[in-house]
């Protein structure tokens, strides 16, 4: 069964290059050009992956991703054509998984797509073996690998999938020192290529929902020199 993938961007002719390449890959793809449209088409048909524009009539790209992870946890990329770090941190913060500055190569789009798509729902010793493991608990928090779901202190916390991904994996090794390319094949794939600092965005994204303190924390901890690696206490 092959993918349904949005894309949203107000640049018609790009969109539909953009379209044509995915199209020849193998997805389904729907073109809208506006943030309202956005929101009506991924509730009318709910997408695996939307390339969201950043700069959008009506609803910017980032309003569109925030109301996307009210009723859908699809993979979202994020385009810009501003090259300031912080539209990129706004954008991952409110659920992107990845992020593509403009101008770029239809054909890495594409092989972003299909690494997401690629992805395994569980990293890191996923399977059957997931299916019968407990929950993983540090402390008060609890990490439900099979029914991906984070309790902390007795209360639900939302994450996206990209951040409940990070955490399964290293959660899985809780004394490892994780390098952050090894997070990186863990969760977006060993052919994934693009700024490895993408994973810093998300391991900050995932320690404020957590309540940590990067500078005391208490579940995601930096190792220096290296990466992370999951510790209580």
């Amino acid at each position: 069964m092959s993918s349904h993938v949005l894309v949203v961007d107000d640049e018609q002719s790009l969109a539909k290059v953009v379209r044509s390449y995915l199209e020849r890959d193998g997805h389904d793809v729907e073109c809208v050009f506006d943030g309202p449209a956005a929101v009506s088409a991924a509730r009318k048909q709910p997408p695996d992956v939307v390339v969201l524009d950043l700069g959008l009539p009506g609803l910017d790209g980032i309003e569109v991703c925030r109301q996307l992870r009210t009723f859908t946890d699809c993979y979202v990329i994020m385009l810009t054509a501003r090259t300031e770090e912080v539209d990129k941190l706004v954008g991952l913060g409110v659920g992107a998984d990845d992020y593509l500055t403009k101008p770029f190569s239809p054909r890495e789009l594409v092989a972003r797509v299909r690494a997401m798509l690629r992805r395994p729902r569980t990293p890191s010793g996923a399977g059957t073996a997931a299916q019968e493991e407990p929950p993983r608990v540090f402390g008060p928090l609890s990490i439900d690998v099979a029914a991906r779901e984070v309790i902390l202190d007795g209360e639900l916390v939302p994450l996206t999938r990209t951040e409940f991904d990070v955490l399964a994996a290293l959660s899985g090794r809780p004394r490892m020192a994780f390098s952050r390319r090894q997070l990186i094949d863990a969760v977006w794939g060993q052919d994934w290529v693009g700024d490895e600092h993408l994973v810093d965005v998300h391991v900050g994204h995932l320690r404020r929902k957590l309540g940590d303190d990067a500078a005391a924390p208490r579940y995601v901890r930096t190792v220096r020199g290296i990466g992370y690696r999951m510790g209580e206490g």
